[in-house]
């Protein structure tokens, strides 16, 4: 059983910088890939980022450049650290875990998820 929490979330403006923070308690902690994921107002959950157990990336094109996600595996912990944000970065994140790096790929992976963060960011 893998439990996920989300923390970091926001009100910001255009240009700032959030970073968010995964906390799972699971003892496989560093034999999981970790995502994160979002979703905006009227829109399907998407893919924001990824990061696997060996410490590979790997990033939707519309963040590219601007996100970056790390683990921490001491801590038990992922991070998505936020640049140079944007009106439409504005979504609910949730932070998802898998034994397998489909959760990068998947458009439904399976896989543990957390209750998400809320990041808005006013123009």
């Amino acid at each position: 059983q893998v439990q996920l929490v989300e923390s970091g979330g926001g009100l910001v403006q255009a240009g700032d910088s959030l970073r968010l923070s995964c906390d799972a308690s699971a003892r496989t902690f560093r034999a999981l890939a970790v995502g994160w994921f979002r979703q905006g107002p009227g829109n399907e959950r998407e893919f924001v980022a990824a990061v696997r157990w060996d410490g590979a990336t790997h990033y939707a094109d519309s963040v590219k450049g601007r996100f970056a996600v790390s683990r921490d595996n001491f801590k038990n912990t992922v991070y998505l650290q936020m640049n140079n944000l944007k009106s439409e970065d504005t979504a609910v994140y949730y932070c998802a875990a898998s034994s397998t790096w489909e959760l990068a790929f998947a458009k439904d992976p399976v896989a543990y998820w957390g209750q998400g963060t809320q990041v808005t960011v006013s123009s």
